[in-house]
């Protein structure tokens, strides 16, 4: 005991002793009986009754019958209840000479685990003759035998039991002998032959008679061996044993050809009649062939290998006969110590590989454990590894359930290899192990979860339908359906979001499409929720929040808010003549739809009456003079300011500035309705002064050669060309910076020709020498366009 308390986990003590206590609790067993030899599928009994079940009972239940031993004998019908043969019983083979013959079973019922026992009783019947060893057997008898003497015969085996076996012996009819059957202490009958008369060798020297036996059968079998005597000559003394009985102990592993002891008689007779020989006497075909003796020594060796589990003891005569052919007997008693040399069995009888996860206490095995030792050789200790979810419970006998110890969880673990380790108590320990798999099967215990609580998605405006903007996914640590996630669009919170037709999702994959193009200017951004549903039933779900953000392209040209641009009378800004350098004219405002980089605007100067005059601020599109005024310049500008955003590509829009310069904002200046009507009353005279021109240049043009006209317009462009004097010759060579920060790219020349009417104070600007510059100024001529008092050129 000290030794388990050692060695074995509390568990295993625990179990022992449950078992214990269910062992001393269990029900008395049921009892049949049957013939033997009857046949196969042959009713035994109906067990719904007998074991108080309800009908259907052993089905529901899924009931079993198990045997003790390795070979299934019976069969349960569940649907009926009836225990059933499933072969032939041979009675000699199953028990041998053991009566009352009792086959154990167990009727088990797994769904709750039950267990009912029950014995079988198999009934001899008459199918054995009884066998004598050998046909014939010699008897020496020496003459001077007295009348009474008994001298032993063979017996007959018989291997049927009760009244079905060897019951009494005969012998043919005569006048010097008859037959007397004696029980032996095991209850074996066995024949003496008993002399009814002397004996004389001289008159009959020998005799042969019949010996029979007969069983007890109806009707009863026999079988017949002769006796041959031959009468001898007197020896009037039998050997005699020393010792008897003999004892001994023989280790069941011992090797072949060991000594097992040996035997002696003494016979005091002398010569050939005290000589001895030694021989077994009524031996069994099993002793014969497990051991042998020495005739002369009386040695007896172990010529078969011992087993304790099937045969514990011997019992063996010896005899011991002299030359002159009386006998003495002697008993040995030969004990088959049991050693550790059967390691446990295990025998499963209902398994159950598959278990749902969650599930409360679940019965994975009914087993059985079994050693064919003794002793402590045969006590046996069950144990699973402690660092599973499993128990082992001790039921009935040597019955175990293996059970879970609590709900498994398959996304933690979805196998289970379970290996059950019996060890014996013996010396040295024997043990054996089976192993068992167990899956979990999945149950739909989790809800898919996304990746991201929130994803946010970036999308171009002005994107082509179907655009894939991007995924969301969701995984699920189910197995089978129950993982098989589906996504789905969720109501938006706003109701007035059209989302139907702003996006769709792939249900397998989690792929969001845009599905129609996006504005930025009418939506910037908008959120919906999105749906994981797994397939299992009922269907676990989640959802997550998805923000898609457009992004702006630059599709919106900046509006120019001031000056206005609508069609009607332009707006002219004053400009003192007195003013400074860097004096404010005026500002550009425009916006731009965009937003950004797209939205953000610059200023530039793209023409002007005067280049070199006028200046715009980029960042601002502010308008200041560049210079100091003077009374030579132009009392009348037009400015070409471009305004452009910074998207890519870069979008633009020109808006055109009236600038009027005063000699001080008291001086009276003409309405925009008055200066509309002077300009109609000076076109007609313009027209006539044109036309006018036109006809003297065409006469002028016909009298004078046309080299000569060539020259001196070439003289007068040179002389230009040189510099102009006057208080407004400093301007020649102005540049006006209004690139990115304003800067013109390339130089233009002007002629600027003072008309001779001192009170319009008005230039002519004449086209610039390059071709790719517009002035958008009317020429206004009020005098003689060939009065000109100054030139001026402008680069």
């Amino acid at each position: 005991m000290e030794t388990l308390e050692g060695i074995q986990p509390n568990r295993q003590v625990m179990a022992f002793i449950l078992m214990v206590i269910l062992s001393q609790s269990r029900p008395e067993p049921v009892h049949y009986s049957v013939l033997e030899e009857t046949e196969s599928g042959s009713f035994v009994a109906h067990l719904t009754k007998d074991l108080g079940l309800e009908v259907g009972e052993l089905a529901a239940r899924s009931a079993r019958v198990v045997s003790d031993d390795d070979k299934q004998r019976l069969w349960l019908d569940r649907q009926t209840g009836d225990l059933l043969l499933r072969e032939n019983i041979d009675r000699e083979e199953l028990c041998g000479p053991i009566e009352p013959c009792v086959l154990h079973f167990q009727v088990l019922l797994e769904t709750p685990v039950q267990f009912f026992e029950g014995e079988l009783s198999i009934q001899d019947i008459n199918d054995h003759s009884p066998v004598f060893p050998t046909r014939e057997m010699l008897l020496k008898i020496p003459e001077n035998s007295l009348p009474g003497t008994l001298f032993s015969l063979k017996s007959a085996q018989d291997l049927d039991v009760g009244n079905n076996g060897l019951q009494k012996y005969t012998i043919s009819p005569n006048s010097h002998f008859h037959i007397l059957t004696r029980n032996h202490s095991e209850g074996k009958k066995y024949p003496n032959l008993v002399q009814d008369k002397a004996l004389d060798r001289e008159e009959q020297s020998e005799l042969s008679l019949i010996l029979m036996a007969i069983d007890g059968g109806s009707p009863p079998k026999s079988g017949t061996i002769t006796v041959r005597i031959l009468i001898m000559d007197v020896n009037d003394n039998a050997p005699e044993f020393v010792h008897t009985p003999y004892e001994v102990q023989v280790l069941e592993n011992s090797p072949l050809d060991s000594p097992i002891l040996s035997v002696l008689a003494r016979d005091i007779d002398a010569g050939n009649f005290g000589s001895v020989s030694y021989g077994f006497f009524q031996a069994s075909d099993e002793i014969k062939q497990t051991f042998s003796i020495n005739e002369v020594t009386g040695e007896i060796r172990l010529t078969k290998k011992l087993d304790f589990e099937q045969i514990k003891s011997y019992h063996v005569e010896i005899e011991a006969t002299d030359g002159g052919g009386l006998s003495g007997k002697g008993t040995v008693a030969i004990e088959v110590v049991d050693v550790n040399d059967n390691a446990p069995e295990l025998t499963i009888s209902s398994l159950t590989s598959s278990i749902p996860e969650n599930a409360p206490e679940t019965v994975v095995s009914v087993f059985r454990i079994r050693d064919r030792d003794s002793g402590d050789n045969g006590k046996m200790i069950c144990s699973i590894p402690d660092n599973l979810p499993f128990i082992l419970k001790p039921t009935f006998k040597n019955f175990y359930t293996l059970e879970t110890e609590s709900p498994l969880d398959r996304e933690h673990r979805s196998e289970y290899n379970i290996t059950i380790t019996v060890t014996d108590l013996g010396t040295p320990r024997l043990k054996s192990q089976h192993s068992i798999s167990v899956q979990v099967a999945d149950v739909n215990d989790n809800a898919p979860a996304f990746s991201q609580s929130a994803y946010t998605l970036w999308v171009r405006e002005n994107n082509s339908p179907a655009l894939h903007i991007g995924s969301v996914s969701a995984t699920d640590p189910d197995s089978g359906a129950n993982a098989r996630v589906t996504y789905s669009l969720l109501p938006p919170g706003d109701a007035r979001l059209p989302l139907a037709s702003l996006v769709s999702i792939n249900a397998d994959t989690g792929q969001l499409f845009a599905l129609r193009p996006l504005d930025f200017e009418a939506l910037r951004a908008f959120e919906f929720g999105v749906g994981a549903a797994d397939g299992g039933s009922p269907a676990l779900s989640s959802r997550a929040l998805v923000r898609v953000q457009v992004l702006d392209a630059n599709d919106n040209a900046p509006v120019v808010l001031y000056p206005p641009q609508n069609g009607s009378a332009p707006c002219t800004e004053l400009v003192p003549r007195a003013a400074d350098a860097g004096y404010l004219v005026s500002k550009v405002v425009a916006v731009d739809g965009d937003s950004g980089q797209n939205a953000w605007l610059s200023y530039q100067l793209l023409r002007a009456t005067e280049p070199g005059l006028f200046g715009v601020w980029a960042p601002s599109g502010e308008v200041r003079t560049a210079r100091l005024l003077s009374e030579r310049d132009a009392p009348r500008h037009r400015l070409a300011v471009l305004v452009r955003d910074h998207g890519e590509p870069p979008l633009s829009a020109t808006v055109t500035l009236h600038v009027l310069l005063v000699d001080g904002f008291s001086q009276p200046h003409l309405p925009r309705a008055e200066a509309a009507a002077e300009q109609a009353r000076a076109e007609p005279l313009t027209v006539s002064l044109v036309v006018a021109l036109a006809a003297v240049s065409s006469l002028f043009l016909l009298s004078v050669l046309g080299v000569v006209a060539a020259r001196l317009c070439a003289r007068a462009r040179a002389a230009s060309a040189g510099g102009c004097s006057g208080p407004g010759g400093g301007l020649a060579g102005h540049v006006v910076d209004v690139s990115g920060g304003g800067t013109l790219c390339q130089a233009y020349r002007y002629e600027v020709c003072l008309a001779g009417e001192p009170t319009t104070g008005e230039f002519k600007f004449q086209k610039p020498m390059f071709p790719n510059l517009l002035v958008h100024d009317t020429e206004r001529e009020i005098k003689a366009s060939h009065n000109c008092r100054n030139s001026f050129v402008f680069s």
